[in-house]
């Protein structure tokens, strides 16, 4: 067992321990240790994480990152197969669309041709100090060597990400945890993100 998966087997991790040791991480390392965690360990994060470490759109994509110059979160998710993801975010173009960042979920070329690139807008969530990622809403414009913008509602990403959205949480530094929602109801998927040095 990894040393992140024995701090978050505790029924009330201490958040503020597991921040300093994935801070304590190189970037490879942190990418690692979140891709060991299993459902019970991100659903324990996600309710640990609650109000410890505010997040902003700046946390996601850097302020002085260039417009529509992506950063790569790589991801691991709770589900039992293809668990292996990243949530890819820009900055738009557009000046008035300053409180939003545009993405989609790069999961391989099979996931994305047979389910879709899942595009999503993220945005402050009202819950303070929180970011909401909303499949309800699908960016305008995208990077050129992005795949082509799909609705939410076609393929299978019908069953996948339309009427989903994610509630995002700040962990430490580099590393987010989210938990889905559908129709505004809590789902049992959880996923955990860590921005990499690549971006």
């Amino acid at each position: 067992m990894g040393r992140l998966q024995e701090m978050l087997s505790e029924n009330t991790p201490d958040i503020g321990a597991v921040e300093a040791y994935l801070d304590s991480l190189d970037s490879e390392q942190r990418i690692s240790e979140i891709r060991t965690l299993g459902r019970k360990h991100q659903a324990r994060l996600f309710e640990a994480a609650r109000g410890h470490k505010p997040i902003s759109l700046d946390d996601i994509v850097p302020r002085m990152r260039p417009p529509m110059k992506e950063v790569v979160h790589h991801g691991k998710n709770s589900l039992p197969a293809f668990s292996h993801f990243a949530k890819v975010f820009v900055k738009p173009e557009a000046a008035t669309r300053s409180a939003e960042l545009w993405g989609y979920n790069r999961s391989g070329g099979f996931i994305e041709t047979v389910v879709g690139p899942g595009y999503f807008v993220a945005y402050p969530h009202e819950n303070e100090g929180e970011v909401l990622v909303d499949y309800l809403r699908v960016p305008p414009g995208r990077p050129s060597e992005w795949p082509e913008i799909l609705s939410n509602s076609s393929r299978l990403s019908a069953f996948v990400y339309n009427g989903t959205q994610d509630v995002l949480r700040g962990v430490s530094k580099h590393v987010i945890i989210g938990r889905a929602f559908k129709r505004a109801k809590p789902m049992s998927a959880w996923f955990v993100l860590c921005q990499g040095d690549d971006s």
